[in-house]
């Protein structure tokens, strides 16, 4: 069937192919005149016709018509519209150099795309952000931050303040695929959840993929985040920094060589152990609290057919209260892409990333007599070559595949007891994961209608090298399986391995000039998994593979839309419904011991789930005043054997009502107010129904009230920002700073991250009378938090 769907995609771009071999092509890409950044997604077409097409990741486009005289249009949001006449007799290059456009008053603009894209685009679940947007948005202390902006989108959520990563459409954090330039960040916080690794310096571009996600992405059930750098001023020297309530940052671009080789480097590092020193006693001297990352990028371009760009990344977070104990954990990343021009219409891309997630705890007063270290790493490797062929404006076909290593360290570990050491490391996992894709973009019907279809084909197999475990069925339900088998095996060896294929499909049909309806399908097939089982994820939570015990986890998604513009395209609302599908989801027995536990696998409960909801949108992209309004009603939950009298119950992070206002104005050219609001429904935890007593003791229960059967309260917050630009007068000035102020959770409401239930401390139980117990709310945040930051350039 595999070789059937490939032979018919193929057979159909041949066809296309040959009826346009006398046609003419125009290729090229499209830049910021001002420092030679590429814009993704700016329209280039030919003016008083249909053809047209846009510029892919990099900035490239082709685009091939019958010969003749036409004018030539570059444009993107934000910049002046470029044309050129030019006579098309051959195949040529036309590089556009776009300007920023000027205005009386700088209107902000709450929209990454082009006029009309999200009705006429084939795609829908897509949500893109450029950094102008994410940093006018108001922030906790005033730091931009990347992960809380698509936050406030349709669709997303978190568990709470103080949270590590984010949901999407019913999945867990670790069925999100976030990459940096390509390569995957497993986790994505600094300071547990409160600000996200990327450097607001150096990023160029978010895009989110929430459903309808093409072929050419793989590996994760739910959402695909992809955060693009920039590539450095191609221009002229350029220096970009700012000076915050608790961290500081500093970014250098510059040309290397003039309009051929630029490069970029960033730099953070928070300091509030610097700040919190003189109030420590002598029991935390030496404390260390901070975070930092460096974020470096270089690019050459050999000739107009090939460039080579080198990205790497590399952040930590330090906590050691005191000399006796420390813990840290970060990310390291490296990434190499060389793009090539094969033809006209032929371009590509190959890259080669290498990814480092990796923790460490320690503590102990003497090293030699009583101590514990513990450090964990996950630690991949891929090679990945992709191309696209441009056989006409209403035809692109995409194909390529991928490979990735994975060594999984779970645990190198040694406890140090009266001087006797105990080693307690568990032994490393190793995998292998590759996969083959092609995809086609096509209009057809004069424009009316748009497809983009596609199979993706991947293989992941778990390799031997350690003890691989069996286990029997449990001698009852929800309880954890008994061993019967260990086994040693080869390093390299095959232990088990699954090929899954993962068909994708979107449509839009054009209603009119104004409207559309959009639909989709994906199946995703996920290999890797993150085990955790508490409130909200935590550095130290464990990566593991599938294993013989641990199949894939495979989701089915549908969604159908309705999109439309009015006024002029002042005025962009969408509604989305969607019902997603998963199986081998990751449970766990009632009390599950997942830490430095060499046969967890056999406390893990496959299980099934389903998510469905309805995500509405409005926004304002056009004015003074701008903004957005977001809704998503939605449920998520699961089903597991041995769990909840094996009845669905409500996932971790299922949040039935989500509500966010995003609202934006110009004051003047130089004061600009935003605001933010957000309504979550609390989110479901499981609490004790009942009790007995035990020694004077109240001993909670919970038999038969089911897993999750309690919510905690709703979660709402506003906060608030002033912007203050420099003169209009002084915008050509090398040195322009900017101040930020800002209040975070402006009404103080103490959002609960979870509620648990304990006897009263306060109280000394008395015999023979009732044991007094209560609830305990915990907040990570309790009050308002004012801010002020200090951001410049100069150039």
């Amino acid at each position: 069937m595999i070789k059937q769907l490939l032979t018919l995609v193929l057979s159909l771009a041949l066809a296309t192919g040959l009826a346009a071999q006398e046609k003419v092509t125009v290729k090229g890409t499209v830049t910021d005149a001002s420092n030679g950044e590429t814009l993704i997604g700016a329209t280039i077409y030919l003016k008083g016709t249909t053809k047209g097409t846009t510029t892919n990741e990099y900035g490239f486009y082709s685009l091939t018509v019958d010969p003749g005289t036409y004018t030539i249009v570059a444009g993107y949001l934000g910049y002046e519209d470029q044309a050129r006449e030019a006579e098309f007799i051959g195949n040529f290059t036309a590089d556009f150099e776009l300007a920023e456009s000027g205005t009386d008053l700088v209107e902000i603009v709450v929209t990454a795309e082009e006029e009309d894209a999200n009705v006429a685009d084939v795609q829908m679940s897509v949500e893109q952000l450029n950094i102008g947007q994410i940093e006018r948005l108001p922030a906790l202390l005033g730091e931009v931050d990347v992960l809380r902006s698509i936050q406030l989108l349709p669709g997303v959520s978190t568990v709470g303040e103080g949270a590590a990563g984010f949901n999407v459409r019913g999945g867990s954090i670790d069925q999100n695929l976030v990459i940096l330039d390509e390569a995957p960040v497993f986790n994505s916080s600094h300071l547990f959840g409160f600000f996200s690794v990327f450097n607001p310096d150096a990023v160029k571009g978010v895009k989110l993929y929430k459903g309808g996600i093409p072929a050419r992405y793989g590996g994760r059930l739910s959402s695909i985040l992809d955060v693009r750098m920039k590539e450095g001023n191609s221009k002229q020297f350029q220096m970009d920094g700012g000076i915050g309530t608790i961290f500081s940052r500093l970014s250098v671009e510059a040309p290397i060589v003039k309009d051929k080789s630029s490069f970029l480097l960033a730099g953070r590092r928070s300091y509030i152990d610097v700040l919190a020193a003189p109030f420590l006693g002598d029991d935390l001297e030496g404390t260390t609290l901070n975070f930092y990352d460096l974020t470096l990028k270089t690019n050459y371009k050999f000739s107009d057919r090939d460039q080579i760009f080198l990205s790497a990344y590399l952040g930590r977070d330090v906590f050691a209260p005191g000399d006796q104990a420390g813990f840290s954990w970060g990310n390291t990343t490296t990434t190499l892409r060389w793009n090539h021009l094969f033809s006209d219409k032929l371009f590509s891309n190959l890259t080669f990333y290498y990814s480092d997630y990796d923790y460490a705890i320690n503590f102990g007063d003497d090293p030699e007599q009583d101590a514990f270290d513990w450090d964990a790493s996950i630690v991949n490797f891929s090679a990945k070559p992709e191309f696209s062929y441009f056989i006409n404006p209403d035809n692109v076909i995409r194909f390529g595949g991928q490979g990735i290593y994975y060594r999984f360290e779970p645990a190198n570990a040694i406890a140090v007891s009266d001087g006797d050491e105990i080693d307690i490391s568990i032994a490393n996992q190793w995998a292998i994961e590759s996969a083959a894709f092609i995809e086609n973009e096509q209009s057809i019907f004069k424009g009316r209608v748009k497809l983009n279809y596609g199979l993706r084909l991947s293989y992941f197999a778990y390799l031997g090298g350690r003890n691989v475990y069996e286990f029997g069925e449990a001698p009852r339900q929800g309880i954890a399986r008994p061993l019967t088998n260990a086994t040693s095996t080869d390093r390299g060896e095959t232990i088990k391995d699954w090929y899954n294929l993962e068909p994708r499909a979107s449509i839009q049909y054009q209603l009119n000039t104004s409207s559309s309806l959009k639909a989709s399908y994906q199946r995703t097939a996920q290999y890797i998994h993150l085990l955790s089982n508490t409130t909200a994820s935590v550095p130290l939570d464990i990566w593991t593979p599938s294993t013989n015990n641990i199949d894939p986890q495979l989701a089915d998604q549908y969604a159908i839309g309705y999109f439309r513009n009015f006024k002029n395209n002042t005025y962009e609302a969408s509604a989305e419904t969607y019902y997603k599908d998963f199986s081998n989801l990751i449970d766990y027995v009632d009390g599950a011991d997942l830490v430095l536990n060499e046969l967890v696998e056999g406390q893990i409960l496959p299980g099934k789930g389903r998510a469905y909801g309805l995500e509405l949108q409005v926004k304002k992209v056009k004015g003074r005043f701008n903004g957005w309004i977001n809704y998503t009603l939605a449920r998520t939950e699961l089903l597991t054997e041995g769990i909840n009298d094996d009845d669905w119950y409500p996932s971790r992070f299922d949040q039935t009502h989500n509500l966010n206002v995003t609202g934006f104005y110009e004051i003047n050219d130089r004061w600009t107010f935003s605001s933010t609001f957000a309504y979550i429904t609390g989110t479901p935890v499981t609490l004790a129904s009942s009790g007995y007593y035990q020694l004077g003791y109240f001993v909670p229960n919970n038999e038969g009230a089911g897993r999750n059967n309690f919510r905690i309260p709703d979660y709402h917050r506003l906060d608030i920002s002033f912007t203050l630009d420099p003169k209009k007068e002084k915008a050509d000035k090398r040195w322009q700073g900017q101040w930020v102020f800002g209040v975070y959770n402006l009404y103080s409401r103490r959002n609960p991250i979870t509620v648990s239930g304990r006897q009263d401390a306060d109280i000394r139980p008395i015999l023979g009378q009732p044991i007094s117990t209560e609830s305990v709310k915990l907040s990570v945040v309790g009050n308002f938090i004012p801010s002020v930051s200090y951001n410049f350039k100069f150039k």
